[in-house]
């Protein structure tokens, strides 16, 4: 990790046994992330965080979630998180290097993406831009996901996005082993 420091400090170790579980239970054995330690020392903003609910699988296959969540991390230039799921996921989601660059420089029209893919990408970009879709975007995502996969791509974009405030009003330091964005 940098030498910097989070704006609010985070649990130190020996954590309370409740808070060692549940970051057993998230991490699987690892050690927990500055982000995990920073919002577990107030448990109200630890009990909503976790109620988000969305750390589990959910309606979409792995790949189209780390699309989902690398993109959304990448347009709100949020490093700390985007570089530590591109880290842990990248390799299991079968992302490739491109793919991973394409969700930082990229958009809809890289040509790495399938179709489903850029259907996908076009979506990010407009909840995070518009905050809405047009009817045609709308559609393009219809023409690929059924509703519950569409109503998780607008629940993992909207808990990203407020990953993305934490991390970054923070001044989280980058965790030692996350991917760092591409040098442009």
């Amino acid at each position: 990790m940098s030498q910097a420091t989070p704006r609010i400090a985070p649990l130190a170790p020996p954590y309370p046994p409740e808070i060692q579980a549940q970051f057993d239970r998230i991490m699987r054995g690892a050690p927990p992330l500055l982000l995990f330690r920073v919002m577990a020392g107030q448990s109200r903003a630890w009990d909503k965080f976790r109620a988000g609910g969305l750390l589990d699988p959910g309606p979409l296959s792995l790949r189209e979630r780390e699309i989902v969540i690398d993109r959304t991390c990448a347009l709100n230039k949020c490093e700390y998180e985007w570089g530590v799921h591109v880290a842990v996921f990248a390799g299991p989601a079968r992302l490739t290097e491109d793919e991973v660059r394409a969700t930082v420089e990229g958009d809809a029209t890289s040509p790495c993406w399938s179709p489903g893919e850029q259907a996908l990408i076009a979506a990010v970009d407009a909840l995070h831009h518009r905050a809405t879709f047009t009817n045609a975007e709308f559609a393009a995502l219809a023409a690929h996901y059924d509703e519950a996969q569409i109503l998780e791509v607008m629940l993992l974009c909207g808990f990203y996005r407020t990953v993305s405030y934490l991390a970054n009003g923070l001044r989280l330091p980058l965790e030692e082993k996350a991917a760092r964005f591409p040098q442009l």
